[in-house]
């Protein structure tokens, strides 16, 4: 595919949401409500919206694929090592690589990350309203964001 450098487009601000395949609504609630805490937009026989803050995953009833090698989805959080604890006392058995990865109930490959150690930002705002005002980004990720002229 050749890039058109002259030609406008839109620019990517972000991800506003991520659609997940589950076989039950219900159950999925329970499994990603075990280990994260959520607000519930909206529910219904065969959809969920979750919500972080400013973004939210959809659960969507159908999934019928096999489980995800590579392809997946990473969740911020602000205690890595709970959530770790947490996910083991459910029983979760973690992929092997250097990353808290796993598969959920429906193949679908999760990876833990902690919010302080990434690039990825909340605006001040946005934090403060979800109880994470005293969350700061590590010098690491802070000079990722230098890099890219980002940092605060």
């Amino acid at each position: 595919m050749t890039k058109n450098a002259d030609k406008p487009k839109a620019r990517a601000v972000g991800i506003n949401h991520v659609a997940l395949e589950v076989g039950d609504i219900d159950e999925a609630l329970a499994f990603y409500g075990n280990f994260i805490d959520f607000e519930i937009e909206s529910r219904n026989k065969t959809a969920a919206f979750i919500y972080f803050g400013d973004q939210f995953i959809n659960f969507a009833l159908g999934r019928n694929q096999g489980p995800d090698e590579n392809r997946h989805f990473g969740i911020a959080v602000d205690d890595k090592e709970l959530a770790r604890e947490t996910l083991e006392a459910m029983g979760i058995e973690f992929l092997d690589g250097r990353f808290l990865d796993f598969l959920d109930p429906w193949g679908n490959r999760v990876e833990i990350t902690t919010y302080t150690n990434i690039q990825f930002t909340k605006a001040d705002h946005v934090l403060k309203g979800m109880g994470l005002g005293h969350l700061a980004k590590t010098e690491g990720a802070l000079a990722e964001l230098e890099k890219k002229e980002m940092a605060p």
